[in-house]
């Protein structure tokens, strides 16, 4: 399969574009779990956050090895960045949850849309619920078309 980023900035690029990434952890089964992410990546580190109560968290604290999975929507060239490594899970700090949400939730909701902007005013309000989930990878994978 040939490659589609030819350089860190083409898949920085596609990094920028709104993706869903799938967050792969090991659970209680011998199967590994994948589930849905928003995330951000600055060139060094995923960031991702769940609520701290979900199961994920305290699977990914029993074992942080994880991988990040973003790819290309339907209708775009195939492309693909995978992420893994050791995840550091840690409190988030209301200086760093408001502006990350400014930054990160337009690009997945249509805050025109009064369910959704209710339900971010919820999260504003409770960044104590959530964790960060951030990822420096050990090693950064990237294929497509």
């Amino acid at each position: 399969m040939a490659k589609r980023f030819n350089s860190d900035q083409e898949r920085d690029l596609f990094l920028k574009e709104p993706r869903i990434a799938s967050l792969m952890y090991w659970g209680a089964e011998p199967a590994p779990i994948g589930v849905p992410v928003w995330f951000e990546w600055d060139s060094k580190t995923v960031r991702m956050f769940a609520f701290r109560t979900t199961p994920k968290i305290n699977h990914m604290k029993k074992n942080p090895n994880i991988s990040v999975l973003a790819h290309n929507r339907i209708g775009e060239p195939e492309g693909w960045v995978a992420f893994d490594g050791i995840v550091r899970i840690s409190d988030i700090s209301v200086n760093e949850w408001r502006p990350f949400l400014d930054r990160v939730v337009p690009k997945y909701w249509d805050l025109s849309d009064p369910v959704y902007a209710e339900e971010i005013e919820s999260w504003r309000a409770i960044p104590e619920s959530f964790v960060w989930l951030d990822l420096n990878p050990v090693s950064i994978r990237s294929g497509g078309a």
